[in-house]
């Protein structure tokens, strides 16, 4: 009677402050409506002890419920962030517990990789339901907005190889190559030399399948091994979604890194979500906790600033920043439709538990994104100290007429993948 009596007091309350569309089912077969409008979320309490997770609705706390099959919820998932966003800045101060804490995290090797396969060793099937084609996880580039996601994410890959000036014969390097997507593309449209590194077993064996379908392996050499572990020089190198999980504490090693891999006009990219917070801190009311308990083992997220101060005491000058957070926010939206799309599947494939982690991550992010509480930069250097005689006059390189000429640079490099092998990689990328 205790807890229905506040839960009855806390109910009031946010029908006064917000009134979200949202239905609270009890263990007894009541009903609670919060709003004059039908509901577009249910949260069922299978018992009178899970009203202690609407009592203080902290995305960590409802999200950490729903993942352990302490409530049950109903809805689409982008309406599902949406109003738990909203219980939580109706009833939380977002200061102490709530607000955006700074972690600091040990990161070695071991510890890496461990969160990297737990993260990406799903399994490859998982992925394809609501990646592209290609399975290019991460951020996509939107022209003009009305792109499909493989469109998209092919303008991307372009829009890296492009800012940095790719041309055949240079070695590119590409740090935590997913499932190959960036190198192939590299080697196949550009006529580049490419090694790809990733810690993901699954990740390691779908690459080279296609490095081989495609005819490539002459050019292309797909590695399981951790950055910190490879030798020579480049003349490109990429890392795309992976300083994530380098840790903030690491940064200025991982960018010497690149700097000792990179040659000495060469040029680098790092893409990769960044905090908003100038401290460094979490995303607000839990989303933080909850991200790195069942989705990020050992993620932090920095912010801008700290990245640009981090590459510079790894010796590397920052030469051009991009925001990409209207388009992360539009991928992932396109995610999620798929995720929700092909959820029977997804569920057989990967278990109610992850799909259930799954299914608030995605959404959550494309929430974060809209919100500006984490966005999305690309930022394009060099060696620091070099005459600035090696840098371009301006940006044009990257829009206009960058392909032009490439044709006959190409030459033998690309006439090297016959017309079966071309054949072989579109349909293994599927």
């Amino acid at each position: 009677m205790f807890l229905q009596n506040r839960l009855s007091a806390w109910s009031a309350r946010v029908r006064t402050q917000i009134a979200p569309p949202l239905r609270i089912e009890l263990w007894n077969g009541q009903r609670i409506d919060l709003s004059s409008e039908p509901p577009r979320v249910t949260i069922r309490l299978p018992r009178a002890s899970a009203v202690r997770y609407l009592l203080t609705p902290s995305l960590s706390n409802l999200g950490a419920a729903y993942v352990e099959g302490l409530i049950e919820v109903k809805g689409a998932a982008n309406d599902i962030i949406a109003i738990v966003n909203a219980l939580a800045r109706a009833t939380l101060k977002a200061e102490g517990k709530f607000a955006r804490i700074v972690r600091s995290i040990g990161h070695d090797k071991l510890a890496d990789a461990e969160a990297i396969r737990y993260h990406y060793d799903v399994s490859n099937e998982f992925y394809a339901k609501f990646l592209d084609p290609q399975l290019v996880y991460s951020c996509a580039y939107f022209e003009r907005g009305d792109e499909t996601l493989a469109a998209a994410q092919n303008k991307k890959l372009d829009h890296i190889l492009r800012k940095i000036r790719l041309r055949p014969g240079q070695s590119l390097l590409d740090i935590g190559c997913g499932w190959g997507a960036l190198v192939l593309r590299a080697a196949r449209e550009y006529g580049a030399r490419c090694v790809g590194v990733t810690l993901s077993e699954n990740q390691c064996a779908l690459a080279r399948e296609r490095v081989e379908r495609a005819g490539l392996t002459r050019q292309i050499e797909i590695r399981l091994q951790d950055y910190r572990e490879v030798d020579g020089r480049f003349d490109r190198i990429t890392s795309v979604g992976m300083f994530e999980h380098v840790g903030a504490r690491h940064l200025a090693q991982y960018f010497a890194c690149v700097e000792r891999l990179l040659a000495p006009d060469g040029v680098a990219l790092n893409h990769g979500i960044t905090s908003t917070d100038p401290d460094n801190g979490q995303t607000p009311y839990g989303g933080g906790a909850f991200i790195g308990r069942y989705v990020f083992p050992h993620g932090e997220l920095v912010h801008l600033g700290q990245v640009l101060k981090a590459m510079q005491q790894g010796r590397l000058e920052a030469l051009d920043v991009e925001n990409l957070r209207r388009h992360y926010a539009r991928t992932c939206a396109i995610w999620t439709d798929n995720f929700e799309a092909n959820a029977a599947e997804i569920r057989q494939l990967a278990g109610e538990r992850r799909f259930r982690i799954w299914h608030v991550y995605l959404a959550g992010c494309r929430y974060a994104f809209e919100h500006d509480l984490i966005s999305l930069y690309q930022i394009v250097c060099g060696k620091a100290g070099r005459h600035p005689a090696v840098l371009p006059w301006s940006r044009r390189y990257m829009y206009e007429g960058a392909r032009e000429g490439l044709g006959e640079e190409v030459g033998e490099l690309a006439l090297e993948a016959t017309t079966e092998a071309k054949a072989g990689l579109i349909s293994g990328a599927r």
